[in-house]
């Protein structure tokens, strides 16, 4: 698990008069699962934005699967299609579960049905392949939301808060179906979260962000139990860091 899927130098991202991120130097390691914890603010999200290409940086590179994007750049779209990110809140269309997960397919122009059955049934919702998506609960919202990615089969899933605000039950599916799209088909996982007990269930490696910058990158065992920073062990005793 040392090639690097993605290479990230100088970077910066600001937005009006402030600093939302600075990150001299990050590797992505193919088909690992990367954790990202810290407060909100930190510039976990803007990260992520970042990773999947919906903004360029103001200063510094990303380095893709051999593509490199710089200050408003862009990264070509077949490899943009590569990278496929869930929200905390996710958009579903006014239509049947089913037509949400078959979107994507669909604007590639590869309407596979049964690639869309199968990614149903990965997320628990095959029954409910019918149903109207804005009838669902949040967690099953959230599962739809997940099959429409898996359905692409991309290299980079990015989760965004993947979990927040639902249910156990919930919680245990879909940290379940990222384990197993990470461990069965290699897929590179970035999970931004504020639950560092999520973070020690699913993750190869652990980032602590703290006002827009990287404090400690550490594998998930080192990260927890002997941190090299100050911040990350009171982070990791639940203390309020700022």
């Amino acid at each position: 698990m040392n090639e690097t899927i993605y290479q990230l130098r100088g970077i910066t991202k600001s937005y009006g008069n402030g600093f939302a991120l600075r990150l001299d130097e990050l590797d992505i390691r193919r088909g690992e699962i990367l954790a990202l914890v810290g407060p909100s603010g930190a510039g976990k999200s803007t990260l992520l934005r970042l990773l999947n290409f919906l903004e360029s940086p103001n200063s510094g590179s990303i380095r893709f699967m051999g593509a490199e994007v710089r200050p408003g750049g862009a990264m070509p779209l077949e490899l943009r299609r590569r990278v496929t990110t869930v929200f905390q809140r996710p958009v579903l269309l006014n239509r049947s579960v089913a037509a949400n997960v078959r979107y994507g397919l669909d604007l590639r122009g590869r309407g596979e049905g049964d690639r869309v059955k199968s990614a149903l049934e990965t997320v628990g919702l095959a029954d409910l392949s019918h149903q109207r998506a804005r009838t669902l609960s949040g967690g099953e919202a959230q599962r739809v939301a997940l099959a429409r990615a898996l359905v692409l089969e991309p290299d980079v899933l990015l989760l965004d808060e993947p979990t927040a605000n639902l249910d156990p039950y919930n919680v245990g599916l879909i940290e379940g179906i990222a384990r197993q799209l990470n461990q069965e088909h290699g897929a590179t996982l970035v999970l931004v979260t504020h639950n560092v007990f999520q973070a020690k269930r699913l993750a190869h490696r652990v980032g602590l962000m703290l006002e827009g910058r990287l404090v400690e990158l550490a594998e998930a065992e080192a990260f927890f139990e002997s941190p090299a920073d100050p911040r990350t062990a009171a982070f990791v005793r639940g203390e309020m860091v700022y």
